[in-house]
């Protein structure tokens, strides 16, 4: 038996609560526009991927500045331990750059978006796994939704029954997908550090008797000049990102090349796999121990695939093949060949290879490459902070946007400063690139984990791949990784654990606050006002209706939330018309502006109650000003126009509930209109194109003006003050949780009226607890 039944069993009730409040519905798939990706030029396509080096590669551009020292930490044995060390970099390289992520996982982003949160806006949208059930149909049919249908019998629709089926895999996938992006802040502190500190040593090499905490100094000033430059955002030095790291791929390429014919070309043996075998056989544990240094090369990958904003697929593939990928290999086979006849100078192997012609310019070179690598993974951190924002993970934080061309270039001044302090700490404490190097291999490879299971999903469920295609993605994938990750195990306790300790704090935050929203909006869900009470107030609800427009917001997208009641039964008077705006972020990039608002009537006419949903994705710019309010009248007034040429419509089936054919007249009480989209500059000019020639248009007119008069009397943001509590009773851990962690969170994050720039002379608080 399905909810409908069940309530049509109880009486006549539920009827009528349809009538009067009904869910919004399919009307805003009538107003489509569909979005479709414009054929790129030869010319831009170039062009694009020269701009995606200084964005996309800056962080996996930089390992050739530590990968062989953090891999032979105590030094060169063998000669041929370099071969073998060589091979296993050239087919990591191979293997899971170039295969996994730039011509496969790249292919999964949502809408050009990547990261952790993109792959799980896409689950979110194939399956119901979003924890907050707040889901609508009618939020499938805007053009950005971009979801199939999956038919009854097969595979996927068998792994969306299995994934749907109980609430614990739906928080076991959340868990998974909030570790990784724990782990891939836990970059965006580990990244600034190593790659800067790695670029710094380079000042020590014509000075042996330098001090190294000149060169933690340098390093420090370096970070601190970095982040306290965020706030400007990347786009006003955006122009300078793809030349220095394109001038820093052609300067390592070329390098490479001039060590390999002047050292030893013998390093080129390392492209037959055989020579890892031989490795592996010769060190031993060591050996596998060491592969923690190797997993180094391969770092930046996954800022490859979060940055994806802003280049389409094919220039980040053109980028990598052609410029980035090549001139990787030429690097470490050049340092390769170097270390064969100096393995004395592994511990600053970079620098030492550098012919002394170039070398000042090439140290110049490689700290701002370093700095753009940093920048990329700062604002990898920044946007994915954003993202988890918009879903209900993070408590409410500042986001200033630093692009008018790029919403995805924002600025998040609380997250800058929590990095750069960390950073600073790490830079500090380790003082050398070894042990920072172990901490960033463990983040590395857990983020690489996290997506390749999310990739799984994935394929089945959005792909509709074969699973013995699935099965041999997931295998070759978890093989290497499985690989690497054995190996960083052994050096937890000389690095490792940082961003595990990291990750975890930053988990324990975004899960209980997450935990706490959930809370809050089933406490909303149980605790709504019945319509049936509502409509036994009569149009006055019982009160006196004094002039104006009381904005009433709400997370519910049905129903009268229950701070309404708390409203009205603690103050004598109620505001002549009563709108419940419900804010809503969905698992999509952005959400069109003619899609953006739901506007439907609650109740009678003469009760002038409407609701209005704003949906935004999370990369939209959210920002509550007059422009926002502006709009929200602007539809408004549109749908009371709709509304009323809808009442004279011949064609009434188009507006029934639920196919019911129910058909509204002149002197019906409940309206049977359903829930319009509407959007667009309407303002003065709604009233001048109304029609007066019969009774609705009178009707229509009339409303108006009378919205329009309660506007210019005063509107007042009603907002909910609510205090979140654990039930007596509760377990230690739930109380600890709730009443401790939740509240100080509470306490420090943002409030909505300043979120939604409410003035205060304007905002009423109405305060609430509710016990969890």
């Amino acid at each position: 038996m399905d909810m409908s039944e069940e309530f049509e069993n109880n009486g006549g009730i539920w009827a009528l609560e349809q009538k009067i409040d009904q869910p919004m519905d399919e009307e805003a798939g009538r107003l489509k526009n569909m979005y479709r990706e414009k054929k790129s030029s030869v010319i831009l396509l170039l062009r694009l991927a020269f701009q995606s080096l200084g964005v996309v590669y800056g962080d996996l551009g930089t390992s050739p500045l530590y990968v062989f020292y953090n891999t032979f930490p105590k030094g060169i044995d063998d000669p041929e331990d370099v071969i073998g060390a060589l091979s296993l970099i050239i087919y990591s390289l191979t293997l899971v750059p170039l295969i996994k992520y730039v011509f496969i996982v790249c292919r999964a982003n949502d809408n050009g978006q990547g990261g952790t949160f993109a792959l799980y806006s896409l689950l979110c949208r194939h399956a119901k796994v979003n924890t907050i059930p707040n889901q609508h149909r009618t939020d499938e049919e805007l053009t950005t939704y971009s979801r199939n249908t999956i038919h009854k019998q097969s595979f996927a629709a068998k792994t969306k029954r299995w994934l749907e089926a109980h609430a614990f895999k739906k928080n076991a996938l959340l868990l998974l997908v909030l570790v990784g992006t724990c782990m891939v802040i836990g970059d965006g502190i580990l990244t600034p550090a190593i790659s800067v500190l790695s670029a710094s040593g380079g000042i020590k090499i014509n000075s042996p008797g330098m001090s190294n905490d000149i060169v933690i100094l340098v390093s420090v000033i370096i970070l601190v000049g970095l982040f306290s430059l965020q706030h400007y955002g990347p786009d006003k030095v955006g122009w300078l990102f793809a030349p220095v790291v394109l001038l820093w791929f052609l300067l390592i390429g070329g390098i490479g090349i001039f060590n390999i014919c002047k050292h030893d070309r013998g390093v080129l043996r390392a492209f037959s796999p055989l020579y890892i075998f031989r490795y592996f056989r010769r060190r031993g544990k060591n050996g596998w121990i060491s592969l923690g240094g190797i997993m180094l090369s391969i770092t930046g990958t996954e800022a490859l695939f979060a940055d994806l904003a802003h280049f389409p697929v094919s220039a980040i593939q053109l980028a990598f093949t052609v410029v980035v990928f090549p001139c990787l290999l030429l690097a470490y086979c050049g340092q390769a060949a170097y270390l064969m006849n100096n393995k004395e100078h592994v511990y600053d192997a970079f620098y030492r290879s550098i012919p002394d012609g170039i070398y000042w310019p090439m140290f110049v070179v490689a700290t701002l490459a370093a700095i753009v690598a940093s920048q990329a993974t700062i604002s990898a951190t920044f946007s994915i902070i954003k993202q988890a924002n918009a879903l209900g993970c993070f408590p409410r934080v500042k986001v200033v946007h630093t692009s008018k061309k790029f919403l995805g270039q924002i600025y998040v001044p609380d997250i800058n400063w929590i990095l750069m302090v960390l950073c600073i700490i790490v830079t500090v404490g380790f003082k050398n690139q070894s042990q920072i190097g172990n901490a960033y291999g463990t983040a590395v490879v857990v983020v690489m984990m996290v997506t390749t299971l999310l990739m799984i999903f994935v394929m089945l469920l959005v792909w509709r791949c074969h699973w013995v295609l699935v099965l041999i993605f997931t295998g070759l994938s978890l093989i290497v990784e499985c690989t690497y990750f054995s190996s960083v195990l052994f050096k937890l306790n000389q690095g490792g654990w940082v961003p595990l300790v990291i990750a975890g704090v930053f988990l324990l935050v975004m899960y209980i606050w997450h935990y706490g929203t959930v809370k809050r909006y089933e406490f909303e869900m149980h605790s709504k006002i019945s319509m049936a009470w509502i409509l036994g107030l009569g149009p006055s609800l019982g009160l006196v209706r004094v002039p104006g427009i009381g904005l009433v917001y709400t997370e519910l997208a049905s129903g009268v939330p229950h701070i309404f009641s708390h409203l009205i039964t603690n103050l004598p008077a109620v505001h002549s018309v009563v709108v419940f705006v419900c804010v809503k972020y969905l698992p999509v990039y952005t959400v069109p502006e003619d899609e953006r608002f739901l506007v439907k009537r609650i109740g009678p006419k003469n009760f002038h109650m409407f609701r209005c949903v704003a949906r935004y994705g999370y990369k939209d710019l959210h920002k509550k000003d007059d422009e926002f309010e502006k709009k929200l009248f602007d539809n408004l007034l549109l749908f009371i126009r709709l509304e009323s040429m809808m009442e004279g419509c011949s064609d009434s089936d188009d507006y029934s509930i639920y196919g019911s054919g129910a058909r509204s007249n002149e002197n019906d009480t409940i309206s049977s209109v359903g829930d319009l989209t509407v959007a667009g500059a309407v303002g003065d000019s709604i009233v001048a194109g109304v029609s007066t020639g019969n009774m609705s248009g009178d009707t229509e007119v009339d409303e108006m003006e009378f919205v329009l008069s309660c506007r210019a009397a005063g509107v007042v943001h009603i907002m909910g003050n609510t205090v979140v509590t654990a039930r007596q009773g509760s377990r230690f851990y739930k109380r600890i949780s709730i009443d401790y962690i939740y509240a100080f969170l509470r306490k420090i994050c943002r409030e909505h009226s300043v979120i939604f720039n409410v003035p205060h002379e304007t905002l009423l608080n109405v305060g609430q607890v509710f016990y969890v």
